[in-house]
């Protein structure tokens, strides 16, 4: 399975971002057996989940730091899950990454399959 995230950059605070994850290479396992989530890495800490949806079902896990200000969705005709994030602070400069499961986790340990990550930064 191959993960590609598109949608990080330059956003001032307060500001928006839609990050994208665009899922191939399913053999077995479809797109839809599988659970996609978000994580992020800022420098000097460790890799934390944001959220995660089950693609089959469309049932959805928000951590405590995405709650109000994400959203995760998915379209699964282009297998592809999205991460909708507003009112965006410094503290959420970091590297953005999607990774796959077949099990209905969402943590980081728990996940097969990790994209190479977005970048975003919050600055002014």
């Amino acid at each position: 399975v191959q993960l590609v995230e598109s949608g990080g950059g330059l956003v001032l605070p307060g500001g928006s971002l839609r990050l994208s994850c665009v899922a191939s290479g399913f053999t077995g396992f479809t797109f839809e057996h599988y659970v996609i989530g978000w994580f992020r890495q800022a420098p000097g800490k460790e890799r934390e989940a944001i959220a995660c949806i089950s693609t089959g079902g469309g049932a959805t896990n928000y951590k405590d730091l995405a709650k109000g200000r994400v959203t995760i969705s998915t379209d699964n005709a282009k297998k592809t899950v999205n991460l909708q994030m507003n009112s965006l602070e410094p503290g959420d400069t970091a590297v953005y990454y999607c990774a796959a499961a077949l099990e209905r986790t969402c943590e980081p340990d728990g996940m097969d399959y990790w994209g190479k990550g977005t970048l975003v930064t919050v600055s002014s």
